[in-house]
């Protein structure tokens, strides 16, 4: 079957998820956390995944592949307990299909809805995080669109195996299991972005020079993130222990995810706090590069280059910089952010709430650890992606960002001609929400 072909199958198969009655699509999904609660799935997944690790370390040592690609790639345990929880969490949100957003009366007899829908088909290419697979799926199920994908190769048999496991979850429910559809060529993604009119959605995970390339390639929309450059500025007045804790848990918690931090800040009066920070960031392991000004109270740091302040390193790297209060750290993440997401750790409210409303970014917080940024953790059930665009959706994408809206009119007969001035009826619109 050729790739537009498999694709009009997802396109019927996904009219017939978005027909399913709320509790349908919600059964989906624990279905599916079910069968990856499975032990033997387990066992089968895990040997996929072994698989995977196993050819990745031996591309690693040939000095093919980043080691931040096989973090990102490792599934175990507590990886699929937290994918299974997502799903189920997602399974329990409302339904957000045919809400109606607006209901309008715009004559007697003449009514307005703008309802919710689902997009159609998604074409999502995400890099090498097999668990990224079941958290699209499930967020597509859940908004009823049907979703062809295309993961890293180094995933190449996890993924197989998890999209095996998810399409027999659709098949033993009584839908088309090509409404999920796995891509294994990389050949495949070109012919998937001239797919206009059949694909609704493209969703772009990956480098930079990939998300440019998508960008270029394609008359299909497309959602993305190229870059995770995210920043932590400690604003005096502020508490050291604080600044110390969400530092450490902004860098270390996971180096290659993109809300970890690769640049921190600090400006006058929050030497301390940066001292306190610095000395935790050494103990976890962090390699840390400073500018003249932080290397002046820590002689010891490697100096930092301009270079340093627009590289994603996606590992225990972190670049410093001394800025001249509000207005230098404003600019700095003006000049180099990736409007992925920013934090401030100060007890000065007024400093924070002047941070919260210049900085453009997707996400912007006081006193948290840039980590939060996350479909998981903002109660969204999963993530299909973050997006740093601002139309239709931005940060981390739910199942709001997989829908769009129709605007559904019933009438009575009626005429546009009746309300044009000199027209025969010469009506008056009532124009009135009810």
């Amino acid at each position: 079957m050729s790739l537009r072909d498999g694709v009009l199958e997802a396109r019927a198969a996904g009219r017939t998820l978005a027909a399913l009655e709320a509790e349908g699509r919600s059964a989906l999904l624990t279905s599916l956390a079910d069968a990856l609660d499975d032990p033997a799935t387990r066992r089968e997944v895990f040997a996929a995944n072994a698989e995977d690790l196993a050819a990745a370390r031996e591309a690693e040592a040939r000095g093919k592949l980043e080691p931040a690609l096989i973090k990102r790639l490792g599934l175990d345990e507590a990886k699929l307990d937290s994918v299974t929880d997502g799903l189920r969490q997602l399974a329990a949100l409302p339904d957000l299909i045919g809400r109606v957003t607006v209901h309008r009366e715009l004559d007697e007899g003449l009514i307005l809805q703008r309802v919710t829908c689902p997009l159609g088909v998604l074409g999502v290419v995400f890099e090498a995080r097999p668990d990224a697979l079941v958290q699209i799926a499930g967020l597509a199920w859940k908004s009823g669109n049907a979703a062809v994908l295309k993961g890293g190769r180094e995933a190449r048999a996890s993924n197989r195996a998890l999209a095996a496991v998810a399409r027999q979850v659709l098949e033993d429910r009584g839908i088309d299991p090509g409404a999920l559809l796995l891509l294994e060529d990389r050949a495949e993604v070109d012919t998937l972005l001239g797919l206009h009119g059949l694909i609704d959605l493209v969703i772009a995970r990956g480098s930079s020079g990939f998300v440019r390339h998508v960008r270029a390639s394609t008359r299909i929309p497309v959602m993305a993130h190229a870059d995770g450059i995210c920043h932590l500025y400690l604003h005096a007045p502020t508490s050291s222990a604080m600044a110390a804790k969400i530092a450490l848990d902004a860098k270390t918690g996971y180096p290659a995810a993109c809300n970890s931090i690769e640049t921190l800040l600090w400006n006058d009066g929050a030497g301390e706090a940066l001292d306190a920070a610095v000395e935790a960031l050494t103990r976890a392991g962090v390699e840390l590069r400073g500018c003249a000004a932080t290397r002046e109270r820590h002689p010891g740091m490697i100096p930092a280059t301009d270079l340093d302040w627009d590289t994603e390193y996606g590992a225990l790297i972190l670049a410093i910089r001394k800025v001249d209060g509000m207005d230098g750290a404003l600019a700095h993440i003006a000049a180099h952010g990736s409007r992925h997401t920013e934090a401030i750790v100060t007890d000065d409210e007024a400093a924070a709430a002047r941070f919260l409303a210049e900085v453009d970014a997707a996400s912007v917080f006081h006193n948290a650890s840039t980590r939060f940024a996350d479909g998981y953790r903002f109660g969204l059930g999963a993530e299909v992606g973050i997006s740093t665009d601002k139309l239709h959706a931005r940060g981390p994408v739910g199942v709001e960002g997989l829908l769009t809206y129709r605007w559904l009119l019933k009438g009575s007969g009626n005429a546009a001609a009746d309300y044009s001035p000199g027209g025969p009826g010469r009506r008056r619109f009532t124009h009135r929400d009810l």
